[in-house]
C-alpha cells in the first residue's frame, strides 16, 4: 500500500483526535466528540495494518477481534461508579505495552546488529529499519527505548495502585516508606545513570534494573498521594500514558503514535494543572505526594449533627423559591442520578429555580458528576461550575448535598491546620438551609471531618441517597 495513503490516513486520524479532545470540553458536544475518537482510532488501525513494514498482518486480525470483544464485555459490565478505576486500569495497559515494546526493540536490534551485510539486506519491516540506522541513530534509539520503559513502568505500577485506591482495595491515605521523597529521587538518579550506561553499549541489564526502579517509583509515588487527590492522580496518569505512547512512537518510527501520545500527554498534564489550581495546590506538591497530611493541629469541632426526615426536607423544599443541588460520589455509589433528575423535574414544574453546583474535583474522575447528570437527562444549562455559582449561595433558600464531603467543607477556609486548607470549596453553608444526604456519620474519602454537618442551618438526611430522594419526591407539593 502506498506510503502516501497511509500518511493521509494518519493525518485524518490525528485531526479526528484533536476534534474529539476539543468536543469533550462541552457537555453538548461530548457525544459527537466520542464518535470522532472512535472513527479516528478505527482509521488509524486500518492504516497501520495496510502500511509498509507490517509482515503477516492477517495474524493481527484475530488478536484485534479478541481485544474488541473483551473491551466490549468489560465496558458493558462496568458501572458508572467504577469508571475511574477502569480508566486507571486502562492506563496501566498502555504503560505495560511501552515496556514490552522497549524490550522487544532492544532484543531485535541486538539480533540485527549481529547479522552480516548479506543477511541484513534480506530483512524487511521494522528489522530492515533497524539495519539501516547509523551509530548515532542507534544511540538515539537507545534513549527512546530507555524513556519508553521508564515512563511505561512508572505508569503501570502507578495505575495499579490508583486502581486499588479508587476501588477501596488499597488504603486511600497517603503512605510513604521511611525516607519519603528521597527514595524516589535516588531511584530517579540511578535510572539516569543506567540510561547513560545503556547508551554507551551495555547489554540488557541496565534496562532490567531501570525497569525495577521505575516500577518502585510508580508504586511509591502514588502510595504517597492522599485520597482527596485521586482525581488529579487519574488525570496525571493519563498524561503519563500519553508520554509513554509517544516514546513508543519514536521507537517504532510511527508518526501517529507520536502525535497521539503528545495530545494525550499534554492534555492530561494541562487538566492536572487546572485541577490543582482549582484546589489551590502546587502541581509539583501534589504529584510528589505533598498533599494528604495535615500541616498543623486541626480545629476542634463543637456541636452535634442533627438529623431530619423526609417530611422535614419536603416541607423546606415546598416553601423554597431557589434550590441548589450539590452531587458527589455518594450519588454515584447509590446510583441516585435518575431519582435526582426526577426531583429536579418536579421542583421546576412547581416554578422553583433549581440549579446544580459542580466542584472541579467532585467524584473520582474529572467530569464524573457531569457524566452522571447527563446520563439522567438533567438539562445542561442548569449545571454550573463552582466559579459560576459560589457567589449565589447566600441568596439560596435550600441546598441539598448528595454524597459530597470534602468539596463542601468549610474547614478549607476556616482551619489553617486542615489538610485541605486553602482549597476552594462550594460555600454551601451560606445558604438559608442545608440538607446533607449521606449514609452515616463517616468522613469523606480524604478522612477529614466536616464542620458543615454541625452548623445550625444544616440537617443530616441519613440513608441511601436513592431511597432518600425517592421517599422525598411524593411529598413535594
Amino acid at each position: 500500500m502506498s506510503v502516501g495513503i497511509v500518511s493521509a490516513g494518519y493525518i485524518a486520524s490525528a485531526i479526528l483526535f484533536i476534534l474529539s479532545l476539543g468536543g469533550l470540553s462541552g457537555q453538548e458536544s461530548a457525544k459527537r466528540a466520542v464518535w470522532y475518537g472512535i472513527v479516528g482510532m478505527a482509521l488509524a488501525t486500518v492504516a497501520t495494518l495496510i502500511g509498509p513494514g507490517i509482515a503477516n498482518g492477517l495474524i493481527l486480525l484475530p488478536l484485534i477481534a479478541i481485544g474488541a470483544v473483551l473491551g466490549y464485555v468489560v465496558a458493558s459490565r462496568v458501572q458508572m461508579t467504577e469508571m475511574p478505576q477502569l480508566v486507571a486500569a486502562l492506563h496501566s495497559f498502555v504503560g505495560l505495552a511501552a515496556v514490552f515494546i522497549g524490550f522487544n526493540t532492544h532484543i531485535e536490534a541486538a539480533s540485527v546488529i549481529a547479522l552480516d551485510e548479506a543477511a541484513r539486506a534480506s530483512l524487511n519491516g521494522f528489522a530492515a529499519t533497524l539495519a539501516h540506522k547509523s551509530a548515532v541513530e542507534l544511540s538515539i534509539m537507545k534513549v527512546e527505548v530507555s524513556l519508553g520503559i521508564f515512563i511505561g513502568a512508572v505508569t503501570f505500577t502507578g495505575s495499579v495502585i490508583a486502581f486499588g485506591k479508587l476501588s477501596g482495595k488499597v488504603d486511600g491515605k497517603a503512605t510513604k516508606l521511611p525516607g519519603g521523597h528521597y527514595l524516589n529521587a535516588v531511584a530517579a538518579l540511578f535510572s539516569v545513570g543506567l540510561l547513560l550506561v545503556y547508551s554507551n553499549g551495555a547489554g540488557i541489564w541496565p534496562l532490567v534494573l531501570m525497569l525495577i526502579l521505575a516500577l518502585f517509583i510508580g508504586y511509591h509515588l502514588i502510595m504517597g498521594i492522599g485520597g482527596a487527590d485521586m482525581p488529579v492522580v487519574v488525570s496525571m496518569l493519563n498524561s503519563y500514558s500519553g508520554w509513554a505512547a509517544a516514546a513508543i512512537g519514536f521507537t517504532l518510527g510511527n508518526d501517529l503514535l507520536i502525535v497521539t501520545g503528545a495530545l494525550v500527554g499534554s492534555s492530561g498534564a494541562i487538566l492536572s494543572y487546572i485541577m490543582c489550581k482549582a484546589m489551590n495546590r502546587s502541581f509539583v506538591s501534589v504529584i510528589l505526594g505533598g498533599f494528604g497530611a495535615a500541616s498543623g493541629s486541626v480545629m476542634e469541632i463543637i456541636g452535634e449533627q442533627v438529623a431530619i426526615d423526609a417530611d422535614g426536607v419536603a416541607s423546606a423544599l415546598n416553601d423554597a423559591d431557589s434550590v441548589v443541588i450539590v452531587p458527589g460520589y455518594g450519588m454515584a455509589v447509590a446510583q441516585a442520578q435518575q431519582a435526582v433528575s426526577e426531583l429536579t423535574r418536579k421542583l421546576r414544574a412547581a416554578g422553583k429555580q433549581v440549579r446544580f453546583a459542580i466542584h472541579p474535583v467532585a467524584g473520582r474522575l474529572p467530569g464524573h458528576m457531569n457524566v452522571l447528570l447527563a446520563e439522567a437527562k438533567v438539562p445542561y444549562d442548569i449545571v454550573l461550575e463552582m466559579d459560576e455559582i459560589n457567589e449565589d449561595f447566600h441568596e439560596t433558600d435550600v441546598v441539598i448535598i448528595i454524597g459530597s464531603n470534602d468539596i463542601v467543607n468549610p474547614a478549607a477556609q476556616e482551619d489553617p491546620g486542615s489538610p485541605i486548607a486553602g482549597m476552594p470549596v462550594l460555600e454551601v453553608w451560606k445558604a438559608k438551609q442545608v440538607f446533607v444526604s449521606k449514609r452515616g456519620q463517616g468522613t469523606g474519602y480524604s478522612g477529614i471531618e466536616n464542620p458543615l454537618f454541625y452548623k445550625d442551618n444544616t440537617r443530616m438526611f441519613y440513608g441511601d441517597a436513592k431511597k432518600s430522594i425517592d421517599a422525598l419526591i411524593p411529598l413535594l407539593a
